[in-house]
């Protein structure tokens, strides 16, 4: 039996994406996206991420603004960038939505561009190196790199989920 590795590996986000994470994020107001959980947040502010390096210890609890700012720029849109040819995105120049409709765009966006690129996938294009631009990933297989993404799309969206919780709860 012949394996379809780019559809397995696209199933998997795609399944949390679908059933979780992407509904889970229905009705969420910009009062929420930008709540502070504890004092000296790191958020969003007038369209720029807080940050700081090297990152303090121990590193800021941060707002669904910022998680989701997060899986947007340095999870999935330099990675699509890197990988597949799309737009050259960083965090010092991204332009951060404001309010929860716009980054729940941004969101979308950055998905799509994400999964496209791994449905465009052949046996040849997942055996290759990722590149010297994902540093320990570098010499590893393009899969592992799609794998991690899963990983971590699913990890940033279970905080999203848990922040989303504590506010309904606060």
């Amino acid at each position: 039996m012949d394996l379809d590795w780019t559809a397995e590996l696209h199933e998997q986000l795609s399944w949390h994406w679908t059933r979780q994470l992407r509904p889970r994020l229905d009705g969420l107001s910009d009062e929420e996206y930008l709540w502070e959980p504890a004092p000296g947040s790191w958020s969003i502010r007038d369209g720029v991420i807080d940050t700081a390096y090297p990152p303090p210890e121990p590193a800021p609890v941060t707002t669904i603004a910022w998680r989701l700012a997060h899986v947007i720029v340095g999870v999935l849109g330099a990675r699509t960038a890197a990988q597949f040819g799309g737009p050259a995105v960083d965090y010092g120049t991204f332009p951060y939505a404001t309010t929860a409709a716009g980054a729940l765009e941004q969101l979308d966006e950055a998905y799509e561009r994400w999964s496209s690129g791994v449905r465009s996938l052949g046996p040849r294009d997942l055996a290759r190196p990722v590149g010297p631009s994902e540093g320990p990933y570098a010499d590893r297989p393009l899969a592992t790199l799609v794998l991690h993404i899963n990983r971590e799309v699913i990890h940033h969206g279970a905080e999203v989920a848990l922040l989303r919780d504590l506010w309904a709860h606060r």
